[in-house]
């Protein structure tokens, strides 16, 4: 298993082959996303990055994640999206993303990785737990319309 990196930088995306190849992953946990993915990603990418796990051509999982400036966490880095491809959950795909993330978070200088997730992703707390993420917060969203 390899990570790569997905990102747009100077107007350019680098691993753009790769987006088609992740989508229908990114779609087990993002459903709901419209279509022209790949148009939406660009865009998405010019502020964030995306690592996929990879096995030769094949998609395994990805993260999306970016990072800023706050004043309650200084350098924030935060997990926009983390899945993994259905078949192959519990082989340590999760785990390598989770590594590729810390190594990339620290090299930036954050001091912590932050992510939120659904109350219904039960199954997703319990790998985030083992992986050493707490519970400090609340997030609460007000939606309009």
């Amino acid at each position: 298993m390899n990570i790569v990196e997905v990102f747009a930088e100077d107007g350019r995306m680098a691993g753009a082959e790769w987006l088609a190849r992740a989508e229908g992953v990114h779609r087990q946990l993002r459903p709901q996303l419209p279509g022209g993915y790949s148009a939406r990603m660009a865009r998405i990418l010019e502020d964030a990055r995306m690592a996929l796990a990879v096995n030769g051509e094949t998609v395994l999982g990805l993260a999306v994640y970016r990072w800023h400036e706050n004043t309650s966490d200084g350098l924030k880095f935060y997990i926009d999206d983390l899945v993994t491809d259905e078949a192959h959950r519990s082989g340590g795909v999760g785990h390598a993303l989770i590594a590729h993330l810390e190594q990339v978070a620290k090299e930036l200088g954050a001091n912590a990785m932050v992510l939120d997730s659904g109350t219904q992703r039960t199954q997703a707390h319990r790998f985030y737990y083992r992986e050493g993420f707490v519970i400090p917060a609340f997030n609460f969203k007000k939606s309009f319309s």
